[in-house]
């Protein structure tokens, strides 16, 4: 059992067999709530705890499908450029879309933290959580926050925009694509985006895009806005 579980494998396997029961249950479902990775999370969550496993051991493989998460965020583009043309067309109202979509995901978690009295450090960690992970991560690293607490949160901000923000579109009443496809990839970066691909072509596009803006914008935008926020606040 030991040899079992030291190797890489383990942790390889139950990831793609957590995450295929969750794609099998929302593909039968179509719940939003039961989102792929929520479910896959809560099934290596489950297991590591009914067999007493520790995180390290499953991170023996854990961490090999961690390390494609940045070339698996660029295959994103595909979808992009074939809608390039909706791209230059709205430039300048898509790139004020994704700015002040992040601005106000920066600033109501800063303000938001001092209400509930949260610490400076877990307020830097929580700045980038609508980013993508490995640029959240080096936002985190640069402003001195936590990193585990960043990646969490990143998750939390993507599975809630994947199942809520669909649904907060039609409330509002937003019947345009490119718009949809903004928010859903700027508050919710990849997961939103594997959402919105679901929406249409041209949804998972210009989420796709905003994935890359809005963590380019945010790498500038969360330290600057942190400290404007930290002095008047006090």
């Amino acid at each position: 059992m030991n040899n079992l579980l030291n190797n890489a494998l383990f942790g390889i396997m139950l990831s793609l067999f957590a995450f295929e029961v969750g794609c099998f249950v929302y593909k039968k479902t179509k719940i939003p709530v039961f989102n792929p990775l929520l479910i896959s999370i809560a099934i290596i969550i489950g297991v590591l705890g009914l067999f007493h496993i520790n995180f390290e051991t499953y991170n023996k493989g854990g961490e090999f499908i961690n390390m494609f998460l940045g070339p698996a965020t660029v295959i994103l583009a595909v979808p992009l450029y074939k809608q390039i043309f909706l791209l230059k067309k709205h430039a300048f109202p898509i790139l004020v879309g994704i700015f002040v979509g992040c601005t106000v995901g920066i600033i109501s978690i800063i303000l938001l933290s001092h209400v509930f009295g949260l610490n400076e450090i877990l307020i830097k960690s929580l700045a980038p959580k609508s980013v993508t992970t490995p640029i959240g991560a080096e936002i985190s690293k640069q402003m001195q926050g936590i990193i585990p607490v960043t990646v969490v949160a990143i998750i939390i901000s993507g599975i809630i925009g994947a199942i809520i923000g669909p649904s907060i579109c039609k409330i509002l009443k937003i019947k345009s694509k490119i718009a949809v496809g903004i928010s859903l990839g700027t508050a919710s970066h990849a997961i939103g985006t594997t959402k919105a691909l679901e929406l249409g072509e041209i949804e998972g596009a210009m989420s796709s895009l905003s994935i890359g803006i809005a963590g380019l914008m945010t790498v500038f935008l969360a330290p600057v806005i942190y400290t404007f926020l930290t002095k008047i606040i006090g």
